[in-house]
């Protein structure tokens, strides 16, 4: 897995509602390369009373690029406690499994909260850094990401940064900025081709970066979408490849960077997501062969 270029690997969600087994066996059927899997995915089979030695048996022919998520990164106070636990936990399971990254998530995940800021000053919802000025959400949010980076170390884990698109850090440049402030070797960010169309983000945006920062890609697509706050839950209903993205043009812009690591399809199609999932991995695989020219 370490030198094999233009890697495929199954995510979690295009089997939304399968087991961890049942994940492993469609990617191993349909000659995945490897997996990227819901961190709930592997609690959930702890805690039906399997053992980690027997998910780490479970997973032993299967790479694994990363588990999501550790959500809210920017959090604070007692809240930042929690976020602390998480990570740990999170990064004892990406060691089991042999995985070599965690996917850290910049918050507040819910985006009622967004909504609920914008309309009112407030929310009852968590609400992260929202209504500070953007030099204290950098300097708060880069100290964490620091914190984390450096707990991920012990694990032998690198962090792969994703800016919802309706969270405040959201842009590409604000991204990048993270990970300089930073300042750790081990975080670098994921491309998701949704999260940054609907935070402005241009594929030519994309092709000038710089390719070692990039530690994954998740091809997905999107409705229309008009301006505003995006909403994840409607927006990305649509079936990868029958959006309004033009996939080629933005997978293109990855390898435009001479980037030659893994890729994925993440599903929020809910059809999708009740069909066969077979059969649903199957085309997505087609879909990824096609775009990255396998």
């Amino acid at each position: 897995m370490n030198t094999q270029k233009n890697i495929l690997a199954l995510h979690s969600t295009v089997a939304k509602h399968s087991t961890l087994a049942m994940d492993i066996d469609i990617a191993t059927t349909l000659g995945f390369d490897a997996l990227e899997i819901y961190g709930g995915k592997l609690e959930a089979y702890l805690a039906a009373g399997y053992s980690e030695l027997e998910l780490k048996a479970l997973l032993k022919d299967v790479p694994v690029t990363g588990i999501g998520y550790l959500r809210d990164i920017e959090r604070q106070g007692a809240e930042r406690d929690d976020l602390l636990k998480e990570a740990e936990r999170l990064f004892q399971l990406a060691n089991r499994v042999g995985a070599k990254g965690v996917q850290v998530l910049t918050g507040p995940i819910n985006v009622q909260a967004v909504i609920d800021y914008q309309q009112q000053g407030r929310s009852a919802h968590y609400s992260g850094l929202l209504g500070l000025g953007e030099a204290e959400q950098y300097a708060l949010t880069a100290k964490n990401l620091a914190v984390l980076a450096d707990m991920a170390k012990q694990y032998g884990v690198l962090l792969y940064l994703e800016a919802l698109s309706w969270t405040p850090l959201n842009t590409l440049d604000h991204q990048l900025q993270l990970i300089d402030r930073t300042d750790r070797d081990n975080v670098k960010m994921v491309i998701d081709y949704w999260h940054c169309f609907t935070s402005g983000v241009k594929p030519q945006d994309i092709a000038r970066m710089n390719k070692d920062l990039i530690y994954g890609v998740h091809v997905c697509d999107s409705l229309p979408f008009e301006g505003g706050i995006p909403n994840e839950e409607v927006l990305r209903d649509v079936p990868t490849g029958s959006g309004t993205l033009n996939l080629l043009e933005w997978t293109s812009a990855v390898r435009a960077t001479g980037y030659e690591g893994w890729w994925s399809c993440e599903l929020f199609c809910k059809k999708q997501q009740q069909q066969n999932s077979y059969e649903v991995a199957k085309d997505l695989k087609t879909l990824l062969t096609r775009l990255v020219g396998l």
